[in-house]
């Protein structure tokens, strides 16, 4: 026998999907806090190296320095801070190189004075080749030496150094969270395990929960997120415990119901073996056959179930004439009317009466109720089948001047009014039935005495 396992499908685990949902929001944050310090510091070396060349030419212009010496080499920067820069100064004199610290004038094409402002100027010689960043700054004559030439100073800084010094800035900007990334991704790991504990708890309070056993869910929690949780949980119970009192109810019904026949078909059935005779025979029948009507209701039953809560029939609600359904099963009804020596009668208004419902349902509640009408008062009695209407409900009624008993029963849902009782005739089983049918239809199910001269009457109900 070849035999087939069907493998759970894997689920996930909360605390690391939201984990894993907040370490990407972080490193998201992350990448872009590396996107800003890298641009953050470019774009202040750049202001900076600026504003530090501007000052080193007005500072040299006012100095006005006599003879320079040439530095033959960049400053050096092994040993010293990174944010210490070398700068290069040429100064003209009208059209004359009067000084050139780094001897870069001929390697940057600067035979004659250049325009005042910022600007790259792209150098090859000795030094090397490359892109340098240009100051240019002017002092013209002044009054006590207007015939004097004009001095010009351009101060240079090589763009290798500026893009090193951003690096180092922006490095120093992003490095402490880099280092506090894993901390807080750890820091979020626990935060997260320990958040979830009474998630937990409320798991296993809810694993441990007896529904059937009349337990609940207790309302004091410390956070009021889990209070809708706990109260739908708890409606979810209170709705099982009802259906499985209803349901124990129910099965005690029909055990109830199928004892008395089952027993007769037993004692007829002896009594037929000692002394056949045919009223020994006909009784045995007579109780099979009420023992075959009592599990034709539990199979209506089942099949109303699978109808109104499953939908399983395919049934789907549709607007439904209450005077042709009675008329139509009044005529299919007659015969058994005749047989048992009652009267029936029909009486609906002349307009339509309308409700929405299954077909199905509708017509086996009324057919229940028309049965046992028939069959459980005496011959001689008046059956009533009313279709009625008024500003507020619609409904149909089946009255009878049998006076049939009753035992109390819980009142019906909304209404102070009793349902039908289950007694010892085989009555009960039909009216549950048609009970659980109105659930379903979304009618009320009532009973009370009639008028007069009726004794019961079992009435549906619809609210407009």
């Amino acid at each position: 026998m070849n035999t087939t396992t069907t493998q759970r499908p894997r689920q996930n685990v909360l605390w690391r999907h939201l984990w894993g949902w907040t370490l990407s929001a972080l490193t998201l944050v992350w990448l872009t806090l590396m996107a800003v310090a890298w641009y953050t510091g470019h774009h202040e070396t750049e202001e900076m190296s600026d504003g530090h060349m501007q000052g080193v030419a007005r500072l040299w212009l006012a100095v006005s320095p006599g003879a320079v010496s040439e530095l033959a080499q960049p400053l050096a920067r092994e040993g010293l801070r990174s944010y210490v820069q070398d700068v290069a100064v040429i100064e003209w004199q009208g059209e004359r190189v009067v000084a050139d610290t780094h001897r870069l004038a001929a390697g940057l094409g600067l035979g004659t004075p250049p325009a005042v402002g910022a600007s790259v100027r792209h150098y090859e010689g000795p030094m090397g080749s490359g892109p340098w960043r240009m100051v240019v700054v002017e002092a013209a004559p002044t009054s006590a030496t207007p015939d004097a030439p004009s001095r010009r100073v351009a101060v240079l800084m090589n763009m290798a150094q500026r893009v090193d010094l951003g690096r180092d800035v922006a490095e120093h900007v992003a490095r402490p969270a880099l280092l506090v990334l894993p901390l807080v991704a750890l820091g979020l790991w626990w935060t997260l395990r320990r958040g979830l504990r009474p998630l937990d708890r409320l798991s296993r309070e809810v694993a441990e929960l007896d529904a059937f056993a009349g337990q609940r869910l207790s309302d004091q929690h410390r956070f009021r997120e889990f209070s809708s949780t706990v109260q739908a949980i708890n409606t979810l119970v209170d709705t099982l415990q009802t259906r499985a009192q209803r349901e124990r109810a129910f099965a005690s019904d029909v055990a109830h119901e199928l004892r008395t026949p089952l027993s007769a078909i037993a004692l007829q059935a002896r009594a037929a073996q000692r002394e056949p005779s045919p009223e020994h025979l006909a009784q045995l029948e007579h109780e099979a056959l009420r023992a075959g009507r009592i599990l034709a209701q539990l199979l209506d039953l089942a099949r109303a179930q699978r109808t109104g809560v499953s939908g399983l029939s395919g049934e789907v609600a549709a607007p439904m004439e209450l005077g042709a359904l009675a008329t139509d099963l009044i005529s299919r009804h007659a015969q058994m009317a005749y047989e048992s020596g009652h009267e029936l009668s029909l009486v609906q208004p002349d307009a339509p009466v309308r409700v929405r419902a299954q077909p199905m349902l509708l017509e086996l509640a009324l057919r229940n109720l028309l049965e046992n009408a028939l069959r459980h008062t005496p011959a001689g009695t008046q059956v009533c089948v009313e279709v009625w209407q008024t500003p507020q409900a619609v409904g149909l009624s089946v009255s009878d001047d049998g006076q049939r008993g009753a035992c109390p029963q819980p009142a019906s849902a909304g209404t102070g009014t009793t349902v039908a009782p289950a007694d010892t005739a085989g009555l009960g089983l039909g009216l549950r039935l048609v009970e659980r049918i109105a659930e379903q239809l979304g009618a009320q199910f009532l009973r009370d005495e009639g008028d007069t001269p009726m004794t019961t009457r079992f009435t549906l109900r619809w609210p407009r």
